[in-house]
């Protein structure tokens, strides 16, 4: 078995929240009044959700959670294809972000969990583009 990425994590309105998932990954493998399962296969993403996020919570520890894909093009694929399944999904941009040169976009799901799915066209000196332009905005 090759190894895949398993993130879990707890929402507000776990109904939401797979209607976002669903247009995101497509159908769950697992769906019950407490819990839900994603699984996709190319990338391999094991992604679950579970009610328990406070409804006046504005912080967490999560950063955001990404997709590496190969290209631009492949880029631009995601963007369309996702963007055609009713989600709000940001303008593509090239930067520099992580020490590395990315083109990539952004979608935010119902808890403001940020995706970015992008692709790394090389290196870079910095970690973002200035010291106060954060490169993976939250």
């Amino acid at each position: 078995m090759r190894p895949s990425v398993h993130i879990s994590l707890k929402v507000r309105d776990l109904g939401r929240s797979v209607g976002f998932y669903e247009r995101f990954f497509g159908e769950p493998v697992k769906l019950k009044v407490d819990y839900a399962k994603f699984v996709t296969m190319d990338p391999e993403i094991h992604l679950a959700l579970e009610p328990g996020l406070e409804m006046d919570s504005r912080t967490s520890a999560l950063s955001h959670l990404g997709i590496r894909v190969g290209t631009s093009d492949d880029v631009e694929r995601w963007r369309a294809d996702l963007g055609g399944r009713g989600l709000i999904v940001e303008e593509p941009k090239r930067s520099e972000c992580c020490y590395a040169l990315q083109d990539k976009f952004w979608l935010t799901d119902p808890d403001g969990n940020r995706w970015e799915i992008y692709t790394v066209l090389g290196d870079a000196e910095s970690m973002a583009p200035s010291e106060t332009s954060a490169c993976c905005p939250q």
